[in-house]
């Protein structure tokens, strides 16, 4: 019984991935002539722009590859679905327009 709902999980989690394959996440965000933005964008962020678009996504399941993201450019974001199942997306920061 277990077992079946832990394979219910897994392959619940292969058909999220598989339409996160290839995803470019938009953030529009305030940021200043250089390119800087104004704050950071947190994982709680990249976690809410993606239920935005339906995936239930928790903010300890999302990583950004490089590190803290505090420019406006793009960035690997990987996403740990469950065990063994992890996908990448891109995340794109662009100044938000006033």
């Amino acid at each position: 019984e277990i077992e079946k709902a832990q394979a219910e999980k897994l392959a619940a989690a292969q058909g999220v991935a598989a339409k996160l394959e290839g995803l470019v996440l938009e953030l529009p965000s305030k940021a200043g002539v250089d390119g800087r933005l104004f704050g950071s964008i947190t994982h709680a962020d990249i976690s809410d722009a993606l239920k935005a678009k339906g995936f239930e996504v928790s903010k300890s399941q999302v990583r950004v590859v490089e590190g803290a993201v505090k420019t406006v450019g793009m960035y690997s974001v990987a996403v740990g679905l469950f065990t063994d199942v992890n996908v990448t997306i891109t995340l794109s920061v662009t100044p938000e327009l006033s």
